[in-house]
């Protein structure tokens, strides 16, 4: 397992990850990778893992306006194939690494409360993130933002 940068190359193996997990329309993807392609002093990081030379999944952070170090992980997906090997928790690590290197201080991620979402708040208790916030209803009636932190 390989993690780095995103390169443009990854684009289709990317937009194949987002179509199997339905995270968000991969014809977004294109657009939202562009500036960080693009240019060099684009803050965002996107990282892809990869396993013998394909991607098999992204995330994708950026920092928080206003703050002092504190950064925001919007996006992290792993194909369905490849989920429970271990590749979602490298990824975080290596962003986490990466952030702490820096010398940033916190890593915050959002996620659904409801039942379809239990796994992903299960990932983000396994690798070490705590709930440090829950909005009731925010994405829908019955459907809570659960904010996920962790110290860097």
């Amino acid at each position: 397992m390989n993690i780095r940068p995103t390169k443009t190359e990854d684009i289709p193996a990317l937009k194949t990850v987002l179509d199997r997990t339905g995270l968000f329309p991969s014809d977004m993807l294109p657009d939202m990778l562009s500036s960080f392609l693009s240019d060099a002093d684009n803050e965002d990081i996107w990282l892809t893992c990869e396993v013998d030379g394909k991607a098999i999944g992204f995330c994708f952070a950026k920092p928080e306006p206003l703050t002092d170090g504190t950064w925001n992980m919007l996006a992290i997906a792993i194909h369905p194939d490849m989920q429970g090997s271990g590749a979602g928790s490298s990824i975080t690590s290596e962003l986490e690494a990466r952030l702490h290197e820096t010398g940033q201080r916190i890593l915050i991620v959002d996620t659904s409360g409801t039942q379809d979402y239990a796994l992903t708040r299960e990932f983000y208790h396994k690798n070490g993130y705590s709930e440090a916030a829950r909005i009731r209803d925010f994405w829908a009636d019955g459907d809570d933002k659960v904010t996920f932190l962790k110290a860097l």
